[in-house]
């Protein structure tokens, strides 16, 4: 582990816990809510992650509301933040999230705005994490 990352060893906070579940239930409004708070509180390196799965978040939600411009620009923008990340950390899989966001990113520009509505909400990722560290 990167030493500009040590929080990364620290457990997760309980406030992350619940907007990764709110994620992982496609709840992508709500989750927005939660992780925003907790990453502008946040000052050390850890918000990039926080940050980027929100923004992965909100491209979901985008994708739902069949905004096509909107996903694409979330989902790169929270790809970029967690590729300053370590692969894993306050138990969180980033590295498999990175993988799935991508494939995500990779189907909805092959897809293209006129097959939005194809876009298998299957497709979306979920937040890998341990449940207690």
């Amino acid at each position: 582990m990167s030493e500009e990352w040590p929080c990364c060893n620290e457990p997760m906070p309980e406030e992350i816990r619940k907007g990764l579940e709110q994620f992982n239930a496609g709840e992508y409004f709500e989750q927005h809510e939660i992780l925003e708070h907790a990453w502008r509180a946040e000052t050390r390196p850890v918000r990039e992650i926080y940050q980027g799965i929100l923004q992965i978040g909100v491209a979901c939600y985008q994708i739902q509301r069949g905004n096509y411009a909107g996903a694409l620009k979330m989902l790169r923008r929270g790809l970029a933040h967690l590729s300053r990340a370590p692969d894993r950390c306050q138990g969180i899989d980033v590295a498999r999230l990175r993988e799935d966001a991508r494939r995500l990113l990779e189907r909805l520009e092959t897809a293209g705005p006129e097959r939005l509505h194809h876009v298998d909400r299957r497709w979306f990722p979920r937040v890998i994490f341990e449940e207690r560290m």
